[in-house]
């Protein structure tokens, strides 16, 4: 009797994990890209990492490997969660050539600048990276292949064309267009939040390519004349008013006004706790606003930083020139340097 109980209760178990696995494999078969739309590390990706390694830029154009290169270079079939997400804390705390497990970027991009992301930011891009697909270029799995010089290597086949469509060639132009996909249909905030980061992805592409081609006295040169175009090319791909305001502008326009600065002090006080900023969004009769932190890092710096540390004495000759009202100085890493102000209808 003892026996059959226990053969009953055996089964009882087998029966109910089989159930529970079926329901897990549904799961992640059905709701799976509804997932990874919600995970907050993608936007957080989005927001922080796609400046540099923003899957639409074309081969020629990008100023840093796609995440999904960093992906497939960081895990294998042997990585764990953890192991991913702390190889990215130790990486993000202290970038260098020596630790680097991507010798080819390395060589052509030269080591990432420095980023103060809190703890929690970096852990949830690195969970989100690891556990969904993520977007990559057409192009990358022919260079991935030739760098390799087998299949797909380690990157336990994920991200295997959630990006087609993205970076193929069209340059430029696809750069622009591709953010005009169905925002829409996001909330307000998410929107306003996609027409800032967007604009910002082009502008951060064409200065950091700047930067790295010419030197940063060229990268001034480049803000002076093309930053305002940029940004109003933008304004037109989205049917939106596009502008960077600040408490210390550099240019006069770039003013904050009384409520703008509220907004900036507000989200001062958001970055210096250590947390995640989040859209702040004004519905007024047939139009929104939405404004959002624009923080510094250690490229900033080079243009924006204390003279004598970490902004050159050839370069504030130079912001002097071009800009004799200039305030927009003696910043550090991780502080708020003005704002977006994003205006659309309703």
């Amino acid at each position: 009797m003892k026996n059959f109980i226990g053969f009953l209760v055996l089964l009882v178990a087998l029966v109910s994990c089989n159930s529970s696995n079926k329901k897990k494999d549904a799961y992640s078969s059905v709701d799976k890209s509804s997932a990874a739309t919600e995970h907050p590390g993608k936007k957080l990706m989005e927001a922080n990492c796609y400046v540099c390694h923003n899957p639409t830029a074309t081969e020629a154009d990008r100023i840093g490997p796609p995440m999904i290169a960093i992906k497939k270079h960081y895990i294998n079939s042997e990585t764990s969660k953890e192991d991913f997400i702390a190889s990215m804390q130790a990486w993000i705390k202290n970038p260098n050539a020596e630790d680097a497990k991507m010798y080819g970027a390395v060589k052509r991009f030269g080591v990432m600048p420095k980023q103060a992301f809190a703890e929690k930011t970096i852990e949830q891009i690195a969970d989100y990276m690891y556990d969904f697909e993520i977007e990559q270029p057409e192009w990358f799995e022919d260079h991935f292949n030739k760098e390799r010089g087998k299949g797909m290597g380690n990157g336990k086949g994920m991200g295997n064309g959630n990006g087609k469509g993205m970076g193929n060639g069209q340059g430029k132009k696809h750069g622009m267009q591709q953010a005009q996909t169905n925002f829409e249909d996001l909330s307000y905030g998410e929107r306003g939040l996609k027409y800032a980061l967007t604009t910002k992805a082009v502008l951060g592409k064409n200065l950091m390519g700047t930067i790295q081609k010419k030197g940063t006295l060229e990268a001034l040169t480049f803000c002076n004349e093309r930053a305002y175009p940029l940004t109003d090319s933008m304004s037109v791909v989205h049917n939106a008013i596009i502008k960077r305001v600040s408490d210390k502008p550099r240019n006069p326009k770039n003013n904050a006004n009384s409520e703008e600065l509220d907004y900036i002090n507000t989200f001062k006080k958001v970055i210096a706790n250590n947390e995640e900023a989040s859209p702040i969004v004004k519905e007024l009769d047939n139009k929104v606003k939405v404004y959002y932190p624009i923080t510094t890092n250690t490229m900033c710096l080079q243009c924006h930083g204390k003279p004598n540390e970490t902004l050159e004495n050839t370069t504030l000759s130079r912001i002097k020139t071009l800009y004799p009202l200039d305030k927009a100085i003696g910043y550090n890493i991780n502080e708020v340097r003005g704002i977006w102000s994003i205006t659309f209808d309703k």
